[in-house]
């Protein structure tokens, strides 16, 4: 054991080999990879190998691609057999078309089929009861092992050690930093640590102080005996959801699983705390039949061979899971100490990509693609508590295979964090949705009376609906609607050096007078948009910047990874200490006037610190929604009373209390950008048409790679033809028959009329009045790029003078 390495992988499965071959690949010689016993003995040797491609966001398509195009050049046993997936409802009938849509923005060659021609690639399988399915020709399977091994041996021939029967017993960390790593045959010095250790990475991530939020969940296949024919042709894979089921071929005889609806979680001790035996190598857990039997009831009915065929064994082995069925992967709160673990099952899938994308973000310091819904640091503090994740993780788990709808929430763990105004939302009939662990109002029941059921879209975009989404949103337009956005992260950046700093990072002037407010961006060394918020200027030395309720983590971790270390800059996330509530819509000021004795003159984008009511409030002039008003912030122990104070005297002016939907449908008129969706670390300013915020005359991170980066796409604002046939984000956009682009976010606009869809497409066919057809569900419908924003274009209902009962005023 060598004394000292550049990067130490502690975990010898397809992960960490993975990550060691990788970085190899990329010239990295001082690499060192340790496992407690031999490669593979932890969950890599017991997968089933299914790999399929097509999931459901970009990054990790992209991920399961290369996957593929890797295994087939490795010695590894990969059989590029294809894959099927069957429908056997309406809604799964729904999924299909809507996966064969978004796999032609990839270019994956993914097929509609029917039943028959199911049954006819996989012979053993009736079609009782399917209404389509879906081949992907490029999908397959493979040896875990093989594979472990062909990239361990790629790994070695780059330069990486590995070194077995190593187990680590300590993680040195000092001054926030990783320093050595501890093993039974010595002290091995690093820069970098990554903890690829599969189900032992909480345990491993305990040992730095780390919360690597994952459960072991005992997985069970089968695998039977030959009984098949004898065939040049393999058969590929096949899944049934619908039956929680699929199948590959091993052999003449076939591997069989699923996913139980009642999960096992495994090894947790009184605490709930993973507690894996000391000596759990290469070994598998006891057969377990009567939780298994549901599963191989199920298999019956697709393959009725399965009724007589011997079993040759039951694999049980546990596989670790994250609480939303995501890889966690990344860099943790210690800097240099990198995490790549919860593969939930499908890691041998994705084991060519993750060792891509984590050897290329330990290579370059930051990551090279959109991978924040991998990122281990999107897991807010409440994951600490072992309860709290056991209960979303088995959620997930006994929910793998349903449909997961556009809107759909979770239920576990909730309600967890609630806003001060919670008690009044629930007592007066909010519909709650949940982000972050946050209990966020979707829309209230009690105004669905004024809204029109007309109006319900078609399909899935119609299923998490309620007409009252309509009429919040017509409130906030033509009267005054009040929404709780208390959970929107507040950071606090603060110092001597504050401002100068947030001039490196921010790609807009956001060092302006005391009161004043900028929406900018931060952006990564490629000149994609990192962070997207607003920061005011709340003293000489102090700022705050707002940002969306999800990112309140991943943009303070980007800060804090850039702030100087001579303390003359301080970071705080005070999300908790206060109240948002926004009051917008043009009777806002007739609301507001008569609670304060202060002017209301202060412009759009400039804050004031005033009263409301009993309540001292800093009063924000911005707007989400295009409409004038407010984000009114109250330290939290005022949160209740000022909702009171607000709800009372709008009674007289028709304000409503809204939602997030309707949010949403009024930023997509006036053509706001959603992080995450329709702007991401891989998208530029310019792109985004966010050019406006881009200065020039200044310097900051990303500023040369911005200028180099040609605009060779732009996004746009598409309105359909049929207003009900509404897109909800990766469909295809076709001009003249060629697909060019996916959908970002979309929905249907109440003031317009309109079905309104965001898009990148190629800068030649961004122009307005371009004819283009968007697949909504296995069906093109016409459309037309249009100039933006739909609504308000001169910006007149944000900066305009507003008049109300009680007299003239400027409101900007």
């Amino acid at each position: 054991m060598p004394d000292r390495a550049r990067v130490v992988i502690i975990g010898g499965g397809v992960g960490g080999t993975s990550i060691a071959y990788h970085l190899a690949g990329l010239g990295e010689r001082d690499v060192v990879l340790v496992d407690r016993d031999e490669l593979t003995s932890g969950s890599t040797f017991h997968s089933a190998g299914l790999v399929g491609q097509l999931r459901s966001s970009v990054t990790l398509t992209r991920m399961m691609m290369y996957s593929v195009e890797l295994y087939r050049a490795l010695d590894c046993g990969w059989v590029e057999c294809g894959g099927i997936r069957l429908a056997c409802t309406p809604e799964r009938e729904e999924e299909v078309h809507r996966q064969v849509a978004w796999a032609r923005t990839f270019g994956l060659p993914l097929e509609l089929i029917s039943a028959g021609e199911a049954q006819e690639r996989f012979p053993p399988m009736v079609p009782d009861g399917v209404r389509v399915g879906s081949y992907l020709a490029t999908d397959g399977y493979l040896d875990p092992s093989r594979l472990t091994y062909a990239l361990a041996e790629g790994a070695r021939e780059g330069g990486a050690r590995i070194f077995t029967h190593s187990r680590v017993t300590a993680i040195d960390v000092r001054d926030g930093r990783v320093r050595a790593v501890e093993t039974e045959w010595g002290r091995v010095e690093c820069e970098v640590c990554v903890i690829a250790g599969g189900m032992y990475a909480a345990e491993l991530g305990r040992l730095a102080g780390v919360r690597v939020p994952i459960v072991p969940m005992a997985h069970e296949y089968l695998v039977t005996q030959p009984f098949l024919e004898r065939s040049e042709r393999r058969l590929p894979t096949l899944r049934d959801p619908d039956h929680l089921i699929y199948f590959r071929e091993e052999g003449q005889g076939l591997v069989m699983g699923g996913y139980e609806r009642a999960c096992a979680p495994w090894s947790l001790d009184a605490d709930l705390v993973d507690r894996i035996p000391p000596d759990f190598n290469g070994r598998l857990l006891e057969e377990d039949w009567p939780r298994f039997e549901a599963i191989a009831e199920a298999s019956r009915l697709r393959v009725p061979a399965m009724e007589d065929v011997k079993v040759t064994r039951l694999i049980n082995g546990p596989e670790a899971f994250t609480p939303d069925n995501e890889f966690c992967l990344g860099e943790s709160e210690v800097d240099g100490l990198f995490v790549a673990a919860g593969f939930c099952a499908h890691g041998l899938a994705g084991a060519g990509g993750v060792g891509k994308v984590m050897a290329e973000w330990i290579v370059a310091g930051e990551p090279q693609v959109d991978v924040w819904h991998m990122d281990i640091r999107r897991f807010g503090p409440q994951y600490r508590s072992p309860r709290y994740t056991l209960a979303r993780t088995r959620e997930v788990y006994e929910t793998y295979y349903d449909i997961r709808y556009p809107g759909q929430e979770r239920q576990a763990g909730r309600p967890l964090k609630v806003s001060s105004a919670y008690g009044w939302h629930r007592d007066h009939g909010a519909e709650f949705g949940e982000k972050s662990g946050w209990e966020r109002v979707n829309w209230y029941a009690a105004n669905a009376a004024a809204g029109d059921p007309s109006l319900r879209p078609r399909g899935w975009a119609g299923q998490q609906w309620s007409p009252a989404i309509g009429a919040e949103h017509t409130a906030a337009r033509e009267r005054a609607a009040l929404f709780d956005e208390s959970s929107f992260a507040k950071l606090e950046v603060a110092g001597p050096g504050a401002a100068e700093f947030l001039e490196t990072l921010c790609d807009n002037r956001v060092a302006r007078d005391v009161g004043r407010i900028t929406y900018t961006q931060m952006l990564n060394a490629r000149g994609g948009i990192e962070c997207d918020f607003t920061v005011t200027r709340l003293a000489e030395d102090a700022f705050q910047i707002v940002t969306g309720t999800a990112f309140g983590a991943h943009d303070l971790a980007w800060i804090r990874r850039h702030a100087p270390r001579d303390g003359s800059v301080r970071l705080l996330d005070t999300t908790s200490r206060w109240a948002c509530f926004a009051l917008w819509g043009p009777r806002a000021f007739d609301v507001v006037g008569p609670l304060t004795p202060d002017a209301l003159d202060f412009p759009y984008l400039t804050m004031r610190e005033i009263v409301v009511g009993d309540v001292p409030v800093r009063a924000l002039r911005v707007t989400f929604v295009g409409e004038a008003g407010w984000e009114l912030y109250a330290p939290a122990e005022y949160g209740a009373g000022l909702w009171r104070t607000l709800w009372e005297a709008g009674a007289p002016h028709g304000l409503v209390a809204g939602g997030y939907r309707a949010i949403d449908s009024l930023r997509l008129e006036k053509g706001y950008r959603v992080w995450g969706a329709d702007i991401t670390p891989d998208d530029t300013p310019h792109e985004a048409s966010l050019s406006f915020c881009v200065r020039d005359d200044k310097d900051f991170i990303g500023a040369g790679a911005l200028r180099a980066r040609a605009v060779e796409r732009r996004l746009v604002c598409i309105v359909l033809e049929d207003p009900r046939s509404v897109a909800l984000g990766n469909e295809p956009v076709a001009v003249g028959g060629r697909v060019v682009g996916r959908v970002t976010t979309g929905g249907f606009g109440y003031t317009t009329g309109a079905s309104i869809a965001y898009a990148y497409v190629p800068a030649e066919y961004a122009a307005p009045d371009t004819e283009v057809a968007i697949d909504v569900f296995g069906g093109w419908v016409a459309g037309r790029i249009v100039r933006e924003p739909l609504y308000d274009a001169a910006g007149e209902r944000v900066r305009g003078v507003q008049t109300g009962a009680a007299g003239a005023r400027s409101m900007g």
